[in-house]
């Protein structure tokens, strides 16, 4: 799939799930134990800013995790690194991503056929 430019919405995805975690300090950590979800913050590439996220623990050790907004271009292999603060917890391979964003808008677009005049309001993804 060629998206049509870099800031295309098929490009943004807010949902994602690992292969089992390594855990660096507790394994895993209390308190995703405890409430099987915890906020954190990840990475996928070297250097990219942290990203605000939720992780749900899975009973197999791998997380989903969903991101508070959409990053681009997340791809399966690739290892989400996650953060408490400045302190490493751990990473899991990434094995499967969910729908981008153009898919759901699609998605809503066919439960709601906005009319012309509304489309013309909608304001590009920045």
């Amino acid at each position: 799939f060629k998206a049509p430019s870099g800031d295309h919405p098929a490009l943004y995805r807010d949902l994602l799930r690992t292969n089992r975690v390594h855990w660096i300090a507790e394994e895993p950590p209390a308190e995703l134990v405890r409430e099987k979800m915890m906020e954190c913050h990840f990475r996928f590439r070297h250097q990219m800013a942290l990203v605000p996220c939720v992780l749900t623990l899975n009973q197999d050790g791998s997380v989903w995790v969903t991101l508070v907004k959409p990053a681009r271009a997340i791809t399966p292999g690739q290892f989400a690194v996650f953060y408490k603060g400045d302190e490493c917890l751990g990473s899991g391979k990434i094995l499967r991503i969910g729908p981008s964003v153009y898919t759901l808008q699609q998605g809503k677009n066919r439960e709601e056929s906005p009319k012309k005049e509304d489309m013309d309001k909608i304001e590009p993804a920045t």
